[in-house]
Parts: C-alpha cells; structure tokens; sequence
C-alpha cells in the first residue's frame, strides 16, 4: 500500500471513541509501518463518541480529497427517546426536562415525519463544534456559558420509521453533509409535541461506501501491519 501517495481506508468507529481517537491511532500504525515520527491522516466527517459506524479515514496526500469525500450523503440508524430531554440533545448529558408520551401514536409519527424532509433550516446543538467568536460551541456550553448559534440550511433525502414503542422510535436517515441528527431528535420531539433526545446512532452509508464494507480499528491497523509498502517514484 502507498500510504504517502494516499490511501483511503474504510473504519467502523467504535462506541466511546472520538473521531480523533480513530484517526490518532491509525496513524500511529502507519508511522511504525513507515519508521516515521510524523504523518498525515485526517478523516471525512466527524462521528460523536457516543455515534458508531462508517468514517473515511485518508493517508497522505489522499488527505486532499478529504472535503470531496466528506461531501457525499449519509445515511443513519437513530433511536430516539421521547418523554425527556438533555442540554446535548444526547445522552452526553443527563436529562433536564420530561414531557408527556401518552398522545404519541405510530400514526402521529408516521405524519409528522415528513415535515423534515427536503430542504430545512436547522439549529446546530450547543454541544458542537461549531465555531462562535473564535471558540468551539461545546467548549463554551460545558462551563455554563449560552451559547446563540445560526440555523443551517441542508437536505433530508428521506426519514423512514423502522420501530415504533411508547417512547422510543428507530428512523433511517439520509441526509446532507453538516446534519446533526442530534438537532434532529431535538425538533422530532418539539414537533410531536414533547421532548427527544438521541439514544443511539450508527452512521451506516457515506456516499457509496456502506458499514459492510468497512474494517474495525483492530483489523485496519492489523491490514496496515502486514501489508507490503509501496514508495512514490522519485521525478
């Protein structure tokens, strides 16, 4: 494999990990692999720690496509929990409010969905990396501070209801670049008239590529190893 040319490789991130935590350690594989102290990888688009699922991670100067390849469209598995809230909109914190659940039906669901289909404006969560006057979103929500962010204009392709139950429902997402699916849940549950929260996410698709095609961190950095080093030709 030619690392410093680029080579995309296919991850499943694991639950608990931070897209940095992917990405620092196969790096690490790469320079033992190379006997360098210092490489580039980065990856195409961020996942939650609490998100599992497909991340484009880039070698070297694949590492040039990382916009192109961030840009194509996701596809998720989310659970909801209705009836509660978090300042997260996840379960990274703990809950702040509940709503009442006993009026939410399959049915009302099944109508209320739609609304968030095409083109919609979204507020991003305060726990974001979202950027105001210089600081991170998050940075500033976890000591206290309020945080007033823009709504974003992007594209839901298509909500399907996988699983209904008196206070959770699994959707299918597929959905444009810089959706928080978290936001999402957020307006779901305003929308149903009570509170949602993320309780599970796995990012299954980012453009062609599917989570059957990706390896574990284990199995990539284990690939890395073993696999014979190509070097660029000298001009």
């Amino acid at each position: 494999m030619n690392y410093i040319t680029g080579e995309i490789l296919y991850v499943d991130k694991p639950l608990g990990w931070t897209s940095f935590d992917a990405v620092k350690r196969i790096r690490g594989a790469v320079q033992r692999r190379l006997e360098v102290k210092k490489f580039k990888v980065g990856h195409a688009g961020t996942l939650d720690p609490l998100a599992t699922g497909v991340m484009i991670i880039c070698t070297g100067r694949a590492t040039k496509r990382i916009e192109e390849l961030q840009a194509g469209v996701k596809e998720y598995i989310a659970t909801l929990s209705l009836g509660a809230t978090t300042p997260s909109f996840d379960l990274e914190t703990e809950i702040d409010a509940t709503y009442p659940t006993d009026h939410i039906t399959r049915s009302l669901v099944e109508q209320t969905l739609p609304q968030f289909t095409g083109t919609i404006q979204q507020v991003p969560p305060a726990y974001s990396a979202v950027k105001v006057d210089g600081h991170r979103a998050y940075q500033m929500a976890r000591k206290g501070r309020e945080v007033e962010l823009k709504a974003k204009t992007l594209v839901i392709d298509e909500i399907e209801l996988l699983d209904f139950a008196p206070q959770s429902i699994t959707l299918r997402i597929v959905c444009s670049k810089g959706t928080y699916i978290r936001a999402l849940a957020r307006d779901i549950g305003q929308a149903l008239g009570s509170g949602a929260h993320l309780s599970a996410l796995r990012r299954t698709r980012v453009g062609d590529i599917t989570a059957d095609q990706c390896l574990s961190v284990d199995q990539c950095c284990e690939l890395i190893r073993l696999s014979p080093v190509e070097y660029p030709e000298e001009n």
